[in-house]
């Protein structure tokens, strides 16, 4: 992963959507939050709401990513991610470890634009 610099005069929100345009950067951002030991489902679930807000803002979120994208989120939102981090458990008894990784391909927008609008990425308040 490459090493990035906050910069101090933006604030962390932007400077994370900024960082997370690199597709290395993402990748390692939802590992990051997959590897956790204590699993928090809404985590997940607005590491990948930031990662497609980048994708936005790059133009470079195709239709299949948006379908996607809206089929995982409504799993997370309804099952709490336990099919997600049940994978993750069971390969970790098995002695293997999930791997976010940027694939060979380049990733790029179809023609067809989103219909996401940026208040419906915006991180959800934390619950205590």
């Amino acid at each position: 992963m490459k090493e990035m610099k906050m910069p101090t005069s933006d604030s962390y929100y932007e400077s994370l959507i900024e960082s997370l345009k690199d597709a290395e950067h993402a990748g390692g951002y939802i590992g990051a939050i997959l590897e956790e030991k204590d699993p928090e489902p809404a985590l997940l679930r607005n590491a990948i709401r930031k990662v497609i807000e980048a994708r936005i803002r790059m133009n470079a979120l195709s239709e299949s990513a948006k379908e996607h994208h809206e089929k995982v989120d409504k799993m997370l939102t309804e099952s709490g991610g336990s099919e997600i981090y049940s994978l993750v458990e069971l390969l970790e008894a098995l002695g293997f470890r999930l791997e976010v990784t940027v694939a060979e391909i380049e990733l790029r927008a179809e023609s067809e634009s989103t219909d996401f609008a940026e208040s419906e990425l915006s991180p959800e308040p934390a619950s205590l």
